[in-house]
């Protein structure tokens, strides 16, 4: 299984803190499963096309995925995965 933790704006999506998920290989993978599970509002903020969208940071057991593969990042049995929005401010 992993790990899927959701922070600010993310979790309002999905109205869950965190989750569970399994049969995923890949980031990619797991944010279309999600993506099934949580509907068109997440699916439209986490995924741009085939991609990661660039309005979320995914990362996977602490690392930023920019710096693993992007969604090509493969994932593990207990692997835990952290998605959080873009957020600005200054």
């Amino acid at each position: 299984m992993i790990k899927v933790l959701f922070f600010a704006t993310i979790r309002d999506l999905t109205r869950e803190k965190e989750t569970m998920a399994e049969g995923a290989d890949t980031v990619m993978e797991l944010l279309l499963q999600l993506s099934d599970r949580y509907g068109r509002e997440f699916r439209e903020e986490a995924l741009d096309g085939e991609a990661v969208s660039d309005r979320i940071i995914v990362l996977v057991n602490g690392r930023n995925i920019a710096h693993t593969g992007g969604g090509e990042t493969r994932l593990a049995e207990g692997d835990t995965v952290a998605i959080f929005p873009i957020i600005g401010g200054g």
